[in-house]
């Protein structure tokens, strides 16, 4: 409440006289703001706060997986493994074909025709049958390259003996001989044949005296020494 003196009608006399007023003062306008003070001095360092003792909480649920990152760089090789042990044996594989051809025959009469193939018509070897003793022709069923030879006896008449291949003398051997003598006569060679070619032997004529005997043979032979494999594939 807010006081007021009033003066006394005596001249001499104040008095002081409270009037209750029913009215309160009213606030006064708001003033400017005021400008910042200086800053107050460091207060004192607090004493170190109590340690929380709370016990550890529960794991958590496992994550999603995250996305796939970049692949990383190739590292170096790593040092050689130990050998393994040693596999089990495999199932045995089929034989390969052996390719063969072989023959050897004698002659049975003496003095054979001449300019066309002697016909030696006692087999003495002839599994695969390439050779023909009704015609004395060897017939070439496995193309590679073959050894040829005859073993003749000669008597009483000089001999001329043509080794023919595909129907040319590819070589060409003789032996004179007159009267009762006996004589011998040897030949061999390589040659190379392809499937389907002939090889015979064959005597000139007046020059035919290839001889047999209880005692003396005539025997003509050949047979494959290696295949030409390419030409087999082919």
């Amino acid at each position: 409440m807010c006081r007021q003196y009033r003066k006394a009608k005596k001249p001499s006399l104040w008095l002081l006289i409270k009037i209750p007023l029913k009215t309160p003062c009213e606030a006064g306008v708001k003033g400017n703001k005021g400008s910042y003070g200086f800053p107050g001095l460091k207060g004192q360092k607090g004493s170190k706060g109590d340690t929380c003792e709370n016990e550890k909480g529960e794991q958590g649920s496992k994550g999603d997986k995250g996305d796939l990152g970049p692949a990383g760089v190739t590292g170096p090789s790593g040092p050689k493994g130990v050998a393994g042990s040693r596999g089990a044996k495999g199932a045995r594989g089929d034989a390969a074909k052996l390719l063969r051809s072989a023959f050897s025959a004698g002659l049975s009469k003496p003095f054979p025709p001449p300019n066309v193939p002697i016909r030696f018509d006692k087999i003495l070897y002839n599994d695969q049958e390439d050779y023909n003793p009704s015609t004395g022709k060897f017939n070439c069923s496995v193309p590679g390259a073959y050894v040829f030879a005859y073993h003749l006896t000669v008597r009483g008449r000089p001999a001329r003996v043509s080794l023919v291949a595909r129907s040319r003398k590819v070589a060409k051997a003789r032996e004179t001989l007159y009267g009762q003598e006996i004589d011998q006569a040897s030949f061999l060679t390589v040659l190379k044949l392809s499937a389907g070619d002939q090889v015979w032997l064959e005597v000139a004529r007046d020059w035919n005296g290839v001889y047999v005997s209880a005692e003396d043979d005539s025997v003509f032979t050949g047979f494959l020494l290696y295949p030409d494999v390419l030409e087999i594939l082919l």
